[in-house]
């Protein structure tokens, strides 16, 4: 599912977030002050389960931690780059470096 289908699904829930962190981005990076995550081998976490916990919370649908897990490795939120990979050692230390 992409972060699309589920805004269509509940918007409003989106917008309330927007409202509330300043933007989508804020409300997912306050989760780790900032901070981006390693972590090998999973396909969930225990920072996955909140957030999707919370959002479900909110009225959205198809946030599973799964589908949220993801969804954090792919804006930066959690580097899963294995040992090997030319980009292990080049994650970044705050979501800013991401701007």
């Amino acid at each position: 599912m992409s972060v699309t289908f589920v805004i269509t699904m509940r918007s409003g829930a989106f917008l309330e977030i927007q409202k509330e962190y300043g933007s989508f981005s804020d409300y997912i990076w306050h989760w780790t002050d900032g901070k981006v995550v390693c972590e090998t081998g999973r396909t969930s976490s225990e920072l996955s389960d909140r957030i999707s916990k919370d959002l479900k919370k909110r009225g959205m649908k198809f946030v599973g931690t799964t589908v949220i897990y993801a969804y954090l490795q792919a804006v930066g939120v959690l580097c899963s780059h294995e040992q090997g990979c030319f980009l292990a050692n080049q994650k970044a230390e705050h979501h800013n470096s991401y701007l």
